[in-house]
């Protein structure tokens, strides 16, 4: 409550512009949602938050109103985090900064069994093509369409029991290698995927950790990934709508068994998928009438 009383104030006192920060406080991994109010005069642009800017969105239910969301890394420091949100008043541009307070979620830790091959890859070959991958990835991910696909709520790409949250510590064959850094579904080889939203597939591939992976853009940096898929029923740049199967559960990539790895990127940044579900369907995508 202290920071968004004082985010109030602020705007109140200075320049009158209508911001709400959703969460006040926000956990290392999550998505923290700002919304400014349409106001004569101000042209909304972006937010300079770390080293990215995040656009500002029209609202798609709400054409008096906008958004941004704001990605904080698994990796952050619990600290208070400065952003600017630059807009035009009149012909005037200007920023002004404000702060976000992150702090240290509380994630556990998961051990792992897998074939040593897919831990530590002595292949030069092999590593390469890891290389590759990833920066192929990150390319994608960092890449923000100026567009917005997506204007009803998120589903989950299958109703199954969850077994693996987002952000618990991976421990791999004895050796810590990061976190988990999506949720985990129960899926036998075979299960329909749907997609979770509508949006354009920008990737289908068999990659080496992943397996079958098939990566959905729902415009201005938000994407959603699919991975160990066993086969595809999509094509990249085909245009799907939410609930359409993109192709079928499997066990591929660096697995222990079968299931379905579910994740999500904002502008490159991977966060907590459900919970980045979740803002977005009680705050933006949620249908008032």
């Amino acid at each position: 409550m202290r920071l968004l009383l004082f985010l109030t104030l602020f705007f109140i006192n200075l320049f009158a512009i209508h911001v709400r920060t959703i969460d006040n406080e926000i956990e290392n991994g999550k998505t923290a949602l700002i919304t400014f109010a349409k106001q004569e005069g101000i042209k909304y642009e972006s937010v300079t938050f770390g080293k990215k800017e995040f656009p500002i969105i029209n609202s798609p239910l709400d054409k008096e109103s906008y958004f941004v969301l704001l990605p904080v890394s698994y990796y952050e420091k619990a600290e208070s985090k400065e952003f600017y949100v630059n807009y035009l008043q009149g012909k005037e541009r200007a920023s002004k900064l404000l702060f976000l307070d992150v702090r240290t979620g509380i994630y556990k830790h998961e051990e792992i069994l897998v074939d040593s091959s897919k831990v530590n890859p002595k292949s030069k070959l092999v590593q390469r093509r890891v290389a590759k991958e990833y920066n192929q990835a990150m390319k994608i991910y960092n890449t923000v369409t100026p567009k917005l696909y997506i204007s009803k709520p998120f589903d989950m790409p299958l109703e199954s029991k969850i077994t693996s949250d987002f952000g618990k510590a991976r421990i791999y064959n004895g050796s810590l290698k990061g976190y988990h850094s999506g949720t985990d579904f129960r899926a036998k080889v075979g299960t329909p995927i749907k997609a979770s939203n509508d949006g354009k597939v920008v990737l289908v591939a068999k990659r080496f950790y992943s397996g079958g992976t098939i990566l959905i853009d729902h415009g201005y940096g938000i994407y959603t990934c699919y991975f160990h898929m066993s086969k595809f029923d999509v094509k990249e740049g085909e245009l799907v709508q939410k609930g359409q199967v993109i192709g079928l559960s499997g066990q591929s990539g660096r697995v222990t068994g079968p299931h379905l790895h579910f994740s999500a990127r904002i502008n490159g940044i991977q966060v907590d998928p459900l919970q980045l579900i979740s803002l977005l369907n009680t705050q933006i995508l949620k249908d008032n009438n």
